[in-house]
């Protein structure tokens, strides 16, 4: 009788004890996620400085010499996905290797937990690399910023111009005046996508003056300089579009090699034998 008591009560207690294990345990080993984040925002800064050396070693001053800006493109492209694929499966793997062992966990709970943790090292590593590069960036331009502070550009200057904007410019008006106020009036072309009237018959009498062209002449370049502005800031807008695509490809292909490795290392760490 008692033993037959003492053997109803033993699964009741070892119950209780993995409900409560389970409770009070967390879910998130931390400490391999911080660990592999670390090693993976390691990695890509690594590998981005190596593909930056590559990429201007590629590049050559004289024409025809190095390679072409489309192939260093797409060079860069390849290296960022490269980066994204090597980093976050390095650090999503040791994080699954680095994580502690879950007792009393269905394997599908596992699985789950390593991919969120090889997510988990993806997301803080690309925060890490992003402040890098940020600090990065910010202490590099900082002198030049606080150089160019008094010229920088104040959105009123362009109206300040039209208010003092001679009927008929002289050729006599300082150069460096004229090209700061004609940059302006292209800046706000661009802006609005279109050029007043008022500014492109302005433009055309001060090339007329300062260049010696006829009228006709004069107002035919300003159109192809119009033109070919827009044009470039269209391709550099397309170009940016672009580059952040293949940003967006290369982070996602990323975040799944992380979780993905994370799962690996996880298995590789539940299937150690103690010696």
């Amino acid at each position: 009788m008692e033993h037959s008591r003492l053997s109803s009560s033993i699964p009741i207690e070892l119950t209780e004890t993995s409900g409560k294990n389970e409770a009070y345990s967390s879910g998130v080993s931390w400490a391999a996620v911080i660990g592999g984040a670390f090693v993976a925002a390691a990695l890509s800064l690594i590998l981005l400085a190596l593909g930056t050396g590559i990429g201007l070693s590629s590049v050559s001053p004289w024409s025809n010499v190095g390679a072409s800006t489309s192939t260093v493109s797409w060079m860069a492209i390849v290296w960022l996905v490269v980066t994204q694929i090597v980093a976050s499966t390095m650090g999503g793997y040791l994080a699954g290797r680095l994580r502690t062992k879950w007792v009393n966990i269905h394997t599908d709970e596992v699985y789950f937990r390593d991919t969120a943790h090889g997510f988990l090292v993806w997301a803080v590593g690309l925060v890490i690399t992003a402040g890098f590069l940020a600090s990065a960036a910010t202490s590099m331009v900082g002198g030049a910023a606080q150089v160019g502070t008094a010229q920088k550009l104040d959105p009123n200057e362009y109206f300040v111009d039209m208010l003092f904007r001679a009927d008929h410019p002289s050729s006599d008006q300082s150069g460096t005046l004229v090209r700061s106020e004609v940059g302006r009036i292209l800046a706000n072309a661009l802006r609005q996508s279109d050029v007043p009237g008022a500014d492109k018959t302005y433009l055309t009498e001060l090339v007329a003056s300062k260049t010696g062209l006829s009228q006709t002449e004069a107002e035919k370049r300003v159109s192809d300089v119009l033109a070919q502005a827009r044009q470039a800031a269209d391709t550099a807008r397309k170009a940016v579009a672009h580059s952040l695509y293949w940003a967006f490809l290369a982070l996602l292909m990323g975040a799944f090699c992380a979780s993905f490795a994370a799962t690996i290392g996880g298995k590789q760490r539940d299937h150690v034998v103690v010696i």
